[in-house]
């Protein structure tokens, strides 16, 4: 079974003051052109999206230099309300790792991934990503430590997801971002697999 775990683009939720993607149609059937064409205008940050390490640290990779294992592969959703702290991260690995999946951490409900935590993913050499519902990973109103704790170890980020269509437990993702060259993020059309 495939999950469609992203925001549609233009309804989407975005980071306040970041601007709402938008669309044009230069051309249309219904004008007598050749064919329908929409334009965009958005951020790299909108909706479902990816972080690369360009984003906080001005001499990390940028999102054509991340390659695309961080994106593809097993991963573990579980879900979480309030702050993820230190203990919580820990008790996460654990339980992922248990099932071969700590590689890609999804962290489903209103979660506020702390620094604590942070450290505790970036500690894990195996992690290559961590994700979550929010339009950022750490704090809204202070999210410069986290991503710096995460991003500094090139553990890319996967924000905006929308992980009410599945339950806890392993899958297989696959959320390949644009290839939008020297850029610090990219948007995607992130999908889980049933790992049966």
């Amino acid at each position: 079974m495939l999950y469609d775990i992203s925001q549609e683009v233009f309804s989407c939720t975005v980071f306040p003051g970041d601007p709402q993607p938008a669309a044009e149609h230069p051309m249309s059937l219904k004008n007598g052109d050749v064919c329908n064409l929409t334009s965009l205008s958005m951020c790299a940050h909108n909706g479902t999206h990816v972080d690369a390490p360009y984003h906080f640290i001005d001499s990390g990779r940028t999102i054509d230099q991340m390659g695309l294992e961080p994106y593809v592969g097993p991963c573990f959703v579980f879900f979480h309300n309030g702050d993820v702290t230190a203990s919580d991260a820990a008790a996460m690995l654990d339980k992922a790792r248990k099932d071969g999946a700590s590689q890609r951490i999804l962290i489903g409900g209103k979660a506020v991934v702390t620094a604590g935590a942070a450290r505790v993913f970036a500690d894990a050499p195996e992690v290559v990503l961590i994700g979550n519902e929010s339009q950022t990973v750490g704090p809204e109103d202070a999210p410069k430590e986290v991503h710096l704790i995460l991003l500094g170890r090139e553990i890319t980020l996967l924000e905006g997801i929308r992980l009410s269509a599945v339950k806890e437990g392993k899958y297989i993702l696959c959320a390949a971002p644009l290839c939008l060259g020297g850029s610090d993020g990219a948007p995607c059309r992130a999908l889980l697999m049933d790992c049966e």
